[in-house]
């Protein structure tokens, strides 16, 4: 199999995009409907990764306001004007694939989020990804009140994490 790459997503990608959420999110689904519209409202932070013919992973990622998480399975309607942050809203890939692909998904956004004026990337860890992320330069914040009621839908192990990015 040829080395995973990443490439921009693009409509006709959503039911492969549906079908390696499935398959790593089963119990944090999403609509296509809401995927879709992320695709819709930041294309540039939505990519897939090709492995040979396949598509063997996906990241979706939009700009978004620190401290607020958007909800799981529900639609931004729009984007914040006043965004500062990148929000990582998902980096899904399937087993096979795996090797420092999410690295460089994150590398690609991080230089996605400077050219945009954007210093900070947020994300919230599900799953118990956490190490992974601080591997990536992230670290976890302590939730207040309102950030814990929202991370909720995500899972007990859900953490939200920011990772400030060098100028």
């Amino acid at each position: 199999m040829s080395k995973p790459r990443w490439r921009r997503a693009h409509a006709a990608d959503l039911e492969a995009i549906g079908a390696v959420a499935a398959r790593i999110h089963p119990d944090l689904p999403e609509r296509p409907e809401v995927l879709a519209e992320k695709m819709r409202l930041f294309p540039e932070g939505c990519r897939v990764l090709v492995a040979g013919h396949e598509i063997a992973g996906y990241g979706l990622a939009h700009p978004w306001m620190q401290h607020r998480v958007p909800p799981l399975d529900d639609f931004l309607e729009r984007l914040p004007d006043a965004a500062d942050c990148l929000y990582i809203h998902d980096v899904a890939v399937l087993p096979d694939a795996r090797g420092g692909v999410a690295r460089a998904y994150v590398a690609e956004i991080e230089q996605l989020a400077l050219t945009s004026g954007i210093a900070t990337l947020a994300l919230v860890s599900v799953y118990g990804t956490r190490a992974l992320w601080e591997r990536l330069g992230f670290h976890p914040v302590a939730p207040d009140a309102a950030l814990r009621d929202r991370l909720s839908s995500y899972g007990a192990s859900a953490t939200y994490m920011l990772r400030e990015l060098a100028e």
